[in-house]
C-alpha cells in the first residue's frame, strides 16, 4: 500500500474501481475506492483525501451533485470526473464549478494521472482534458 497523497475513487462499476486503483497505486498514491458518492460522504476520512474521482452518471446520486454536496458541506475536495457518456452541458457545468478535469472514457492511464498530479499540486489543466 503506498504512503503517497490519497485519493478516493467513487464508481458504481467494480471493475473500474479496480482498474483506476491499480494505475493508481503504481504511480505512488494511496486509493480508498467507494461503490457510491453516498458511501464516500458517510466516510470518516472524507477530509483526507488529496483528490475525488467520480464517475459522472451512477444510480442515485451523480458525480456532479456528489461535488455540490462537498462544496456545501465546506469540504470541497479537487475533483476529476469521469464519464462514458459525455456530454457538453456536463463539461460546462464542470468548468464552471471548479472542477479539476472532466475526461470522457476510455481515457489515457497518462490524461488521469496528468488530472491526478493537477488535483493534488492544485494546479488547474487548461480545458479540462489533458
Amino acid at each position: 500500500m503506498s504512503e503517497g497523497p490519497l485519493i478516493a475513487i467513487v464508481d458504481d462499476d467494480e471493475s473500474v474501481r479496480d482498474t483506476t486503483s491499480d494505475l493508481l497505486d503504481s504511480a505512488g498514491y494511496a486509493v480508498a475506492t467507494f461503490a457510491s458518492p453516498e458511501s464516500l460522504l458517510e466516510s470518516k476520512r472524507l477530509a483526507e483525501f488529496s483528490c475525488v474521482i467520480s464517475d459522472v452518471r451512477m444510480p442515485g446520486m451523480s458525480g456532479p451533485e456528489l461535488y455540490k454536496r462537498m462544496v456545501a458541506s465546506g469540504s470541497p475536495v479537487p475533483t476529476i470526473l469521469i464519464t462514458a457518456y459525455p456530454e457538453e452541458h456536463v463539461r460546462a457545468w464542470a468548468i464552471n464549478a471548479g472542477i479539476v478535469c472532466y475526461l470522457p472514457k476510455p481515457f489515457t492511464p497518462a490524461s488521469l494521472l496528468a488530472c491526478v498530479a493537477s488535483a493534488v499540486q492544485g494546479r488547474p489543466i487548461s480545458g479540462m482534458n489533458p
